[in-house]
This record gives C-alpha cells, sequence and structure tokens, in this order.
C-alpha cells in the first residue's frame, strides 16, 4: 500500500539557513530540555544564551540546579530558541534544536566564551566565575525550523555550525577588534545596525565571526551579515570600514 503521508517538509535553501542562524546568533534566551536521571523525565527550563564563534549556542548554569545535574548524567539535550512577538504566538519562527550539551573546561576556551556572553549578558559578572558555575556548549546534532504557517525545515548540523577553517585567529582579534569598534568607531557601530533597520543610536558591538556581527542595545540584539564569509582574520578590518559607509 502506498504511504499517502504527505511530506510537511520544505527543502532547505540559503535563506532558510540564514534564518536558522540568525535565530540563534540572536537570541538572549532559550528553553532548554534536559533528562531527569532519576526517571527519565523531560525537564524544561530557561537558560541565557550566548554563541561560540561558529554559531553554537553558550549558556552558563550553576552546579547547583537540576540541569546541571542531569547534564552531568546525560548530555543528551534540546533548545528551543525563537522571540513569541506580537499576536498569535504560534505564527512567528522558531528553532528546536536537539544535540548534547559539552561543559567548557579548557580556560581557554572558558575565557573566550565568557567574554563573548559577558558582552551578551553583562550582569553576569556578577557570578561568571563563581566556583559553582560553569559555561556549556551545545553541539547541535539537528534541528527542526517552523517558520510560521505551513513552513517546516529539517537542519542538519553543517545547515547551522559555521565553519573556522582558514580564520582560526579571528578568536584571538575578536575582544581587541570590538574594544576598537565600540570605543574610537561608535558612530560606525550605529550605521550598522542602521543597516539592518535599527532606528536607535548608542548600539555596541557586541560579537564577530566568520559570518557577521552581533550588536546589543540594553536588551535589543541585531544580527548584521556579511555579503561574504570571510576568508581569513585579515579581511575583517576592510569588511568592518566598507561596512561603515553610508549607501
Amino acid at each position: 500500500m502506498a504511504n499517502d503521508k504527505k511530506d510537511v517538509l520544505q527543502q532547505v535553501d540559503d535563506s532558510v539557513r540564514r534564518q536558522g542562524k540568525t535565530l540563534i546568533r540572536s537570541a538572549r534566551y532559550g528553553s532548554l530540555g534536559t533528562l531527569d536521571p532519576a526517571d527519565g523525565s523531560p525537564f524544561v527550563t530557561r537558560v541565557s544564551l550566548a554563541t561560540s564563534m561558529d554559531g553554537s549556542p553558550v549558556f552558563l548554569i550553576s552546579r547547583l540546579s537540576g540541569h546541571f545535574r542531569n547534564l552531568e548524567a546525560d548530555t543528551r539535550c534540546s533548545l528551543l530558541v525563537g522571540e513569541p512577538g506580537k499576536g498569535d504566538p504560534l505564527a512567528h519562527p522558531r528553532l528546536t534544536i536537539v544535540g548534547t550539551a559539552e561543559c567548557i573546561s579548557s580556560d581557554v576556551a572558558r575565557e573566550h566564551v565568557k567574554q563573548r556572553y559577558l558582552r551578551r549578558h553583562p550582569k553576569a559578572e556578577l557570578y561568571a566565575d563563581f566556583p559553582d558555575f560553569a559555561f556549556w556548549k551545545f553541539k547541535i546534532t539537528r534541528a527542526s525550523l517552523n517558520g510560521g504557517f505551513g513552513k517546516a525545515y529539517a537542519f542538519k548540523s553543517s545547515d547551522l555550525v559555521t565553519s573556522l577553517e582558514g580564520v582560526e585567529s579571528l578568536a584571538d582579534a575578536e575582544a581587541g577588534a570590538v574594544a576598537h569598534m565600540n570605543s574610537d568607531h561608535s558612530d560606525a557601530v550605529d550605521r550598522y545596525a542602521a543597516k539592518v533597520g535599527a532606528k536607535l543610536n548608542g548600539w555596541s558591538l557586541s560579537t564577530l565571526d566568520p559570518e557577521g556581527l552581533d550588536l546589543t542595545h540594553g536588551d535589543q540584539i541585531a544580527r548584521l551579515w556579511f555579503d561574504a564569509p570571510l576568508a581569513s582574520a585579515q579581511d575583517l578590518r576592510p569588511v568592518l570600514v566598507a561596512l561603515a559607509k553610508t549607501d
């Protein structure tokens, strides 16, 4: 008997990949689902988010929390991101990510993630270095994008994770570049924000990656994509200069 079940999934193209990546890069928080080792029950909580340079979500949680203990027992987890917006919350795009979480133990990796996280959540500086807190990186296995009614897509990890091949040194240059732009070129940062429709001035550059940059203004986050991914860390400066020019 033929399978008459309709396939509701649509084809993933570059514009859909960018939509999924934007939902992750611009998320300030998400709903984290873990598994309770006592009986395997799902356990869902809200966590504040940032991203590593490759676009993987990162979060900071306390060892005293239930989800920390759950992840120590079983690293499998899921994460929901996407702002509800006005009106029917089911009409707005959201992304469910499935994978595992890894506690960041390397001092170098932790410091880089910490700085990216604190530029997104500056109040977390009060407790980020407490001994009972740790950063975790979400390792994406697959994801499901619901872009609104009738818009469903299935992603592989490669659809959402950005390759860092050839731009490995960008991580070393990021903090200095961000500080320089915010202190000496705040007008350029505001022009970056204006390019993605922001109306206010006073934006700050938060993070950089090979495909674009993230800006913050209080609780607001704006994502600006480069026309093409950086081929090397040396390409960053000319790209930032070109983006600062008015159209």
